[in-house]
C-alpha cells in the first residue's frame, strides 16, 4: 500500500519549474579552470535523448520520495555539468528540504543516460545545468 501511495503521488510531487544552463568554455591553458560563457552564446543547448519531457518522465519514474518528506513541500535544487561527451558530472543538490530528498535527487540524476551535448561554434561545450524539483505535500 505504501509503495502504491508513493508511486501515485510521484507525478504530482515532482514538478519541474524551470531549468537554467550556463556553457563553459575553456579558453585558458589551465584545463581545470573552464570559463563560463553567457547562455545566449550557446548555439545549441544540451538535450536529453527524446527531449526534456522524456527526462521529466525519467525522473518522475525513478524518484522515490522519502517517507518523511511526503508530508512536507518544498524544492530540491540540483546542479550538474553536461560534459562534452554527454555524460553528467559534478552532480549535487545545492538546496533541499531534508529527509534525504537531496540525496535521492542526486541518485536519480546519476542514473541518467548520456545527454546530447551542447555546442558553440560547432564544437561541444560543457554546460552547467540547474534543475529545481518541486515536492508537493501529500494531503
Amino acid at each position: 500500500m505504501k509503495r502504491i501511495f508513493t508511486q501515485s503521488f510521484i507525478l504530482i510531487l515532482v514538478i519541474f519549474m524551470s531549468t537554467k544552463s550556463m556553457a563553459q568554455e575553456n579558453t585558458s591553458k589551465d584545463e581545470d579552470r573552464p570559463l563560463e560563457m553567457k547562455v545566449d552564446s550557446i548555439e545549441k543547448k544540451p538535450d536529453f535523448p527524446g527531449g526534456i519531457n522524456k527526462f521529466y518522465r525519467f525522473v518522475g519514474k525513478n524518484f522515490k520520495v522519502p517517507e518523511k518528506a511526503l508530508k512536507y513541500g518544498g524544492k530540491v535544487k540540483l546542479q550538474f555539468i553536461i560534459e562534452k561527451d554527454g555524460t553528467l558530472s559534478d552532480i549535487k543538490a545545492v538546496e533541499d528540504i531534508g529527509y534525504g530528498t537531496g540525496e535521492e535527487a542526486v541518485r536519480v540524476i546519476k542514473l541518467s543516460p548520456k545527454w546530447i551535448p551542447g555546442s558553440n561554434k560547432g564544437l561541444p561545450v560543457r554546460v552547467l545545468y540547474k534543475l529545481p524539483i518541486t515536492l508537493t505535500p501529500a494531503m
